[in-house]
Parts: structure tokens; sequence; C-alpha cells
């Protein structure tokens, strides 16, 4: 059935909407030149949710990441970013020389590693230029939109869609996320074998937010595997507007070990799960959902005032309460519990995930101060950005003064702090194509 929009009346609990099924946009073939635009995103809710079965309340933007490739005669992928002034050439087989902890390549390499590795002999030499408007490490995920635009303009220049085995896999554009999300965590996806990724153990939030949200709306989703459970409309007469903090929010090099231990203490609470009760649960989500009784035996099983408690209370609260209802609230136009949903969202990233920094504390409380609706870090955490919800006919000059009030108080990040007002996009498109 296709998704439907919530009314414009107050709703309760949550709705459950099954994901329209659409074909993602394959070529009958290999082509010699490529374009494709990928978008950013904004998590408004979700921290931390996707790897473990759980909701996020998503949109993308009309910044992103634009690729051009065609192919050339030479055993290897050729990546120029204009971001950072520099070209890496990514050898389609044999060993590499390894990347200097935290590089860029990391996520190109990954996707020529593993594409090669489903399907071997597809993957063509190419020149890949990489022009983004996204800031870099901003909690937007210019890292999985380079995962998304690398793969797809090298699916098209080799012909990759076209092989049945693909298409036995990716069936649409929710599927096609899944895999994405594969390439960059190195997981296996169906019969398509892991490979090495980039070294973090995400999810697929990221990757469905760019190949599966519509123009002007928020879309809910659940996850393991992917399903779209509503479509939210932006309440009329408001935008959101970002603020960087210009903490740089990476998922790789030093910050990896921080962030991983959000998502591998969810692995270590299933864990316990499964060997207390032999069931094989694949996920948060699917344990908590096996009794009414499992959440508090995994309360039990993980203890008192310790991080797996912390984690498996926020995973709870954001995933099974703050997500459904402020999805409703927003639909409704109920704004003031929006905003309060929101802060207890942000509270729980900060003393659940500690995955805060105190710039984006500073960011979210100072725009609750302003006048904000609502205002929240999104993101991996440790750095990146924060929203902030506000009336549409003030954004911009909100967005002024709230970066004014950010650097008075963070001054030394002058050159890398910015604020903007956010469109929200459809999903990534492939812009052109030739031969």
């Amino acid at each position: 059935m296709d998704p439907v929009l919530y009314p414009t009346g107050p709703i309760t609990g949550a709705i459950n909407i099954a994901a329209k099924v659409s074909t993602p946009d394959a070529l009958p073939g290999p082509v010699n030149e490529v374009s494709w635009f990928v978008p950013g995103r904004i998590e408004v809710l979700g921290k931390h949710t996707d790897y473990a079965g759980g909701r996020s309340l998503l949109a993308a933007v009309d910044r992103g990441i634009t690729f051009t490739a065609r192919r050339i005669d030479e055993p290897v992928v050729r990546v120029y970013s204009s971001a950072v002034g520099e070209s890496v050439d990514i050898q389609i087989s044999g060993d590499r020389p390894p990347l200097p902890p935290g590089h860029w390549a990391a996520y190109p390499e990954a996707v020529v590693t593993r594409l090669e590795a489903n399907f071997p002999g597809y993957v063509v030499g190419a020149q890949i230029d990489v022009d983004s408007t996204l800031p870099l490490a901003s909690g937007m995920s210019s890292s999985s939109a380079m995962v998304i635009g690398i793969s797809r303009c090298l699916i098209d220049l080799g012909g990759i869609a076209s092989l049945a085995l693909f298409r036995r896999h990716i069936r649409d554009y929710e599927s096609l996320a899944g895999y994405m999300a594969c390439i960059e965590n190195g997981m296996t996806f169906g019969d398509l074998k892991g490979r090495r990724g980039v070294g973090t153990f995400g999810g697929s939030e990221d990757h469905t937010a760019m190949l599966c949200c519509e123009q002007g709306k928020l879309a809910e989703y659940s996850f393991s595997p992917v399903r779209r459970r509503a479509l939210v409309p932006v309440p009329e007469g408001y935008a959101f507007v970002v603020a960087v903090s210009g903490v740089l929010a990476e998922k790789t090099g030093a910050a990896r070990d921080a962030y991983n231990r959000v998502s591998l203490a969810v692995r270590e609470i299933v864990g316990l799960w499964n060997s207390d009760t032999g069931r094989t649960d694949t996920s948060l989500a699917e344990a908590i959902a096996s009794s009414e009784h499992a959440l508090d035996r995994m309360r039990e099983l993980v203890g008192e005032d310790n991080y797996l408690r912390r984690r498996l209370d926020q995973f709870y609260a954001e995933s099974e309460e703050i997500v459904p209802l402020a999805a409703d609230a927003l639909a409704g136009g109920h704004l003031k519990d929006f905003g309060e949903l929101v802060d207890r969202s942000q509270q729980l990233a900060q003393t659940g995930l500690e995955n805060q920094v105190q710039q984006t504390v500073f960011l979210a409380r100072s725009a609750r101060q302003l006048g904000a609706q609502a205002a929240s870090a999104f993101g991996a955490g440790f750095g990146g950005s924060v929203w902030a919800l506000v009336r549409r006919e003030s954004a911009e000059e909100f967005a002024s003064k709230w970066l004014k009030e950010y650097l008075r108080v963070f001054p030394y990040l002058k050159d890398r702090a910015a604020t903007h007002v956010a469109a929200f996009a459809g999903r990534a498109y492939r812009r052109s194509t030739n031969g």
C-alpha cells in the first residue's frame, strides 16, 4: 500500500504503515559516464537506534554531494574530492597500501572492495569527481553519502544492477539502503558476503534517509529490516535551522572507538539476553518485543548504574516512546508536546549515550532559550550539528542570533561553525548518463 500522510488532527500511538515497494532506478546495462546527486540528511530523532532495530524520524536535505564519473582504461578507481583538494587511486584488485588512520578515502575504498568481492569483474576503472555542499564531519552524514554516491556510480559504469544476483537482493529502495549500510559496516547482506568496511558498527539510518525520504516531509522508519512506518509533514509555517558546531563528528580514526562503544553496548546486551534465554534474537528491538517481561529481565541482566543499563534505557525510551509519540505530536501540530519529547531525547543522549560534547549541549539549550519549538543534536555524536524548529518567517534572523550567541561562548570555532535554514529534499537521483 502507498505510504499515508498523518492527518492534521491529534493522533495517539504508533501507526504501522507499510512502505511502498519501488524498484531502484537501475539502468539496463553499463554506461561510459554518469552523474549522481546524494543529499545529506537530518536525523530529527532516533539517536543510535537503527542498528539496534529501532525507530528513527528522518529527512533528506537539499545540500549534498555531486558525483561525476567516467570509465578509464586503468585498473583503478580514481576519486578526486574538491572539498579536500586531493585525489586517491584505489586499486580494484590486489594488495593496496594502508591508508592513514581517519583518511576520507576509507569510504570509497570500502565500496571498491565490497563491490569487487560481491560482483567480481564488474567493477571497472573509473575517474570520479566529488563536489560537496555538505560540511565535512558535520553530522549530516557526508561519509554515508560518499558510500552511496561512489557505489551508484560504479554500479552504473559496470552494469552491476542488470545482474541477476544484484536484482535478487536489491528489490526496492529500502533493500538498497540496507546493502549500502552493509558496505559501510562490513556485514553480510543475504548472499552478498561481508568484507572489511570502514571499521564502524553502524546501521542503515543515514542510507535510508538519503535513498528513501521524500521532498518536504519527514519519514518514520524502523530497521532490521528497513521499513517505512509513516510520512510526517513539517507543520505549516515552520522550518528547521541547522547549526554546525565546528567540532568534527568523525566515525573513523581516533573517534572510532568512542563511536563503537555506543553500538557494541547493544551487542553485549543482546548477547546476555540470548545466553540467558536460549533465544537467537538479532536486534535489541526484536529481543524487547519477544515478551512483555523481556525489558525487565534485560535490566536485571545488565545490572544497575552502569553504561549498559543507561544504554538500554536510552534505546527503549528513544525508539519505543519518544519517536512514535513525537511523530504523532508533530503531525498533529502539538508543538509544545513535540518540544518536550525532543528535550527528553537530548537529555538521554547526554546521560545514556554519553556521546555529546559541550558545544552541542550548548547549541541545543541556547536554541530553546532563543525561542525554538524544539532543538536536538543529531548524528553519531561527539561533535557535529544541532537542529532547531522555528517559525519560517523568522528563520534567517534566528539562525543569525543562534550563531552569534554560540560564537560568544566558543569564539575559537568561528572559522568552522555555521548556521543555515534547511530545505527537505527527495532521495538521491541520477543527474545524467552518457553511452
